[in-house]
């Protein structure tokens, strides 16, 4: 068949319908500046199936591999050695083309997995309870942003300075047609995780304060006495996790006293895959779980007594009505949850403390040698396998320079915060068990060589 198998006047007959006088009225949340007046430029119209591979396998050629160099790139994405098993078991027939579990009966692996699954997000996120998993890190981080409003009933989140400013983007382009406020800060290279402005803010309105744990520049933070001042306003804490591996060295989120703990898991048995798919975690309270977005698997018995798995509470949209949903989320990344899974029944919870104190120490190593190069400052006083180095000079220049050179020094904060002020100088590098000690050694040199 064809691939547009509509007709002109087909079109014209649905335009009609839905009283819309061009295909462009259908785009008008787009910015002009975005959309396209015609074909683009440069790109033929047709070309023959083997011209077009050849074409994109020279351009894939292009491309650096993280395997391939020096790797300290991070920022909310981390490469970590991911056991061949992973993906071996993730590939089984019975996992790879099993979808939603509708029905239980034929299901019971599947729910299997996402109820180890969530047991095992739960766990590390110090919560009560954990969800079936949900599209990534910033999707999830504004569902605990719209979970603290429908339980406060208050529309006014304070986003901390220390929050990835990608999930601080996905945030506001929600809040704008929920009718939510966000109070956004913007970190300084000189400032500390900012625990007391976060409680000076808060308000009688404030639903929610977000914070990132570890944050953007690599500080970490006793958040307990701001769980305290969160609480005694009436508001919810949501903690965002980036690097779920930091939580095998650190206390958890919700053992602090967190509200609603959400992160990314594409460390643990997710590879760096070009930015997706990646996976979504979503912990919280028990008092607090029929607000919880998604869904949640659940362990119970059959009529005759033997184990059983179901689907024991889902307030999506697609199962009960609109008005009453939580969350129009349609997926649950379920792929990824196994792959998350799997690993971490691989590793264990001392393979895991394991591997949170190898990543901890070979940052240790690349901070103390990479803040002898003239020209380097470390800026921070904690760190788990992420720390901000300050440049005498521009960051952005001095990452596209070294990686003409072969290695990939890290994430510019420039590039994170384009046209911040005091932040152009910053340069976020992280760490994890894949880097060696002469990788280290390679960016030492290649920076001395840079800023000299």
């Amino acid at each position: 068949m064809r691939y547009l198998p509509l007709t002109n006047a087909d079109r014209a007959e649905m335009l009609r319908v839905v009283r819309a006088p061009d295909i462009d009225d259908l785009f008008t949340d787009v910015p002009a500046e975005a959309r396209l007046a015609g074909p683009i430029e440069g790109l033929p119209a047709h070309a023959s199936e083997l011209a077009v591979e050849r074409h994109m396998s020279a351009l894939a050629a292009r491309n650096v591999s993280a395997g391939s160099v020096p790797f300290f790139l991070g920022a909310g994405a981390y490469r970590h050695h991911v056991p061949a098993s992973v993906d071996h078991l993730i590939q089984r027939g019975e996992f790879l083309t099993a979808y939603t579990p509708y029905q239980p009966e034929i299901a019971q692996g599947t729910l299997q997995m996402l109820f180890e699954f969530q047991s095992q997000v739960a766990r590390l996120f110090g919560c009560d309870v954990a969800n079936a998993s949900m599209y990534d890190g910033s999707t999830a981080c504004w569902e605990a942003i719209g979970m603290a409003r429908r339980v406060t009933k208050r529309t006014k989140a304070i986003l901390s300075s220390g929050l990835h400013p990608h999930y601080v983007s996905v945030a506001k382009t929600m809040a704008k047609y929920t009718g939510d406020t966000l109070d956004v800060r913007v970190p300084g290279l000189d400032a500390d995780a900012d625990i007391e402005a976060l409680v000076s803010a808060i308000d009688r309105e404030t639903s929610c304060v977000v914070v990132q744990y570890p944050d953007i520049l690599g500080r970490i933070a006793d958040l307990t006495p701001l769980a305290d001042a969160v609480h005694a306003a009436g508001a919810l804490l949501v903690a965002v996790v980036t690097e779920p591996v930091a939580l095998g060295a650190i206390r958890s989120p919700g053992e602090m006293g967190a509200d609603i703990v959400v992160g990314e898991g594409q460390s643990i048995g997710v590879g760096l895959q070009f930015g997706g798919p990646y996976l979504g975690l979503f912990a919280c309270k028990e008092k607090f779980v029929r607000q919880m977005p998604g869904r949640l698997c659940g362990e119970t018995v059959d009529a005759q007594g033997k184990r059983g798995f179901v689907l024991t509470l889902s307030t999506r949209e697609q199962h009960i009505r609109r008005e009453k949903a939580t969350s129009n989320i349609c997926t649950n990344s379920g792929l990824c949850a196994l792959a998350f899974s799997v690993h971490m029944t691989l590793l264990g919870e001392r393979g895991l403390r394991d591997l949170a104190t190898l990543n901890h120490a070979r940052a240790v190593s690349a901070a103390e040698r990479l803040s002898r190069v003239p020209g380097v400052r470390l800026v921070n006083q904690s760190f788990f396998n992420e720390f901000t180095l300050e440049l005498n000079c521009p960051s952005r220049d001095v990452v596209r320079t070294l990686a003409d050179k072969g290695v990939l020094a890290g994430v510019s904060l420039g590039r994170l915060y384009p046209g911040e002020a005091g932040l152009e100088t910053g340069l976020l590098v992280a760490v994890t068990e894949t880097v060696t000690p002469e990788d280290i050694e390679a960016l030492a040199t290649a920076l001395e060589e840079e800023l000299a």
